[in-house]
């Protein structure tokens, strides 16, 4: 079996892209079709209805671009700032780093928040700045929900309220790639402006689409934002979506198959979808326990349901494991990122998955430390994690 053959018949546990069902990539294998036809317009508009009630969007308008995440970001930023605008933003992981990157080339003045790694948005010091700035030029604040280098998870209505306690007018822009369809997300109820998520996620299908919500305060500032856009100009796509159409070619098969993740994901129950994550990912704690390793997430109520990033012990090299577990037994698991290079690895657990899927990662992660003479003896991760899942079964199941 070649490699590339062995890969095929195994999940992956990295961050995304996810596994994707077959359902899923049947339904983006759609012949070529008028994307000026009325059969198009009609594949579009349960992508976006769909979305919205994904997001928890209860106004507002959804936005489908041909990008990866960043793309979106890049798109939230340019629609709706202008030149010497000012963005304050956190610093906790490589993905928070780099939005305020990509701030920074576009001339904006961004005001950093460093914080540790491992920990989530300081929302006290969010408050503080926000105080500070008496004549409001701070236009936005950015926040990565679940920043998926470190795997923590921040408190997004706790953001709103500390921008509400000190009274400021800033957009909220959230980075939700890797939790929107996989972890409770009410962009409604917290107040967001702008959701960026992105197809290869928690929708379970191939990169290719970014996706937006953006609410009806930020639709309001893209009338007088002044940054350069052209292909990300969201005025464009919205006077062509408003005819069910695009400014340019759109990506049809990966709209279809977004409309066909929203059924699936309908079909299994949003609550139950966030449950299953949450158990997945608590499986997955479990057994970091059990072999006597640690996380990034400074405590528990940080951890991501989508992806746990642990820690290597003292003297072992994180990539030594991610390297080994590719090439002896065909699995994919994530590198550590930025300051976590060589440290941690990660395990994604969002998507399609289940805990017997789980349980066979976990199994091969055993296998891998103990190839490498990591002091994690074989089975303590697993019957970790089975014990968890055998006394957390979803209802059905149990039934």
């Amino acid at each position: 079996m070649t490699a590339h053959q062995a890969f095929a018949q195994n999940p992956v546990f990295i961050p995304g892209p996810t596994n994707m069902p077959e359902a899923l990539r049947k339904a983006c294998d759609v012949p070529t079709l008028d994307h000026r036809s009325p059969a198009f317009a009609r594949m579009l508009a349960p992508a976006l209805a769909g979305v919205k009630r994904v997001m928890g969007m209860e106004s507002g308008e959804v936005f489908l671009l041909p990008a990866t995440g960043t793309g979106g970001w890049e798109a939230a930023i340019a629609n709706t700032l202008s030149p010497g605008d000012r963005v304050l933003a956190a610093r906790y992981g490589v993905f928070s780093a780099r939005w305020i990157d990509l701030c920074q080339r576009f001339g904006l003045e961004v005001e950093v928040l460093d914080t540790p790694w491992g920990e989530g948005l300081p929302l006290e010091r969010i408050e503080a700045a926000l105080r500070a700035d008496r004549t409001g030029r701070i236009k936005t604040v950015l926040a990565t929900h679940n920043e998926t280098a470190t795997g923590v998870r921040s408190d997004i209505a706790g953001l709103r309220r500390a921008m509400d306690r000190a009274g400021h007018e800033a957009l909220m822009m959230v980075d939700g790639v890797s939790s929107i369809a996989s972890m409770p997300f009410d962009f409604s109820g917290w107040g967001v402006d702008i959701a960026v998520t992105g197809s290869q996620k928690g929708f379970m299908l191939p990169p290719g689409l970014a996706i937006l919500g953006l609410s009806d305060r930020a639709l309001a500032a893209m009338e007088n934002a002044r940054l350069p856009r052209t292909y990300f100009d969201l005025k464009d796509m919205r006077r062509s979506m408003a005819a069910g159409g695009y400014p340019y070619t759109p990506p049809v098969g990966l709209i279809a198959g977004l409309a066909a993740s929203v059924a699936m994901l309908e079909d299994e129950g949003l609550a139950a979808v966030h449950a299953r994550h949450y158990r997945l990912a608590e499986g997955v704690r479990r057994a970091v326990a059990g072999w006597g390793l640690s996380t990034c997430a400074a405590g528990p109520a940080l951890a991501s349901d989508t992806v746990t990033a642990v820690l290597a012990p003292e003297g072992c090299d994180a990539n030594a494991f991610v390297a080994r577990a590719a090439g002896t037994y065909g699995m994919a698991f994530g590198t550590g990122l930025g300051q976590l290079a060589g440290k941690a690895f990660r395990i994604g657990h969002l998507g399609m998955l289940s805990d017997p899927l789980m349980l066979a990662g976990l199994a091969t992660a055993e296998m891998v430390m103990a190839d490498l003479g990591w002091p994690v003896r074989l089975g303590s991760g697993v019957v970790a994690a089975q014990d968890f899942y055998r006394g957390a079964l979803p209802l059905a199941a149990a039934a």
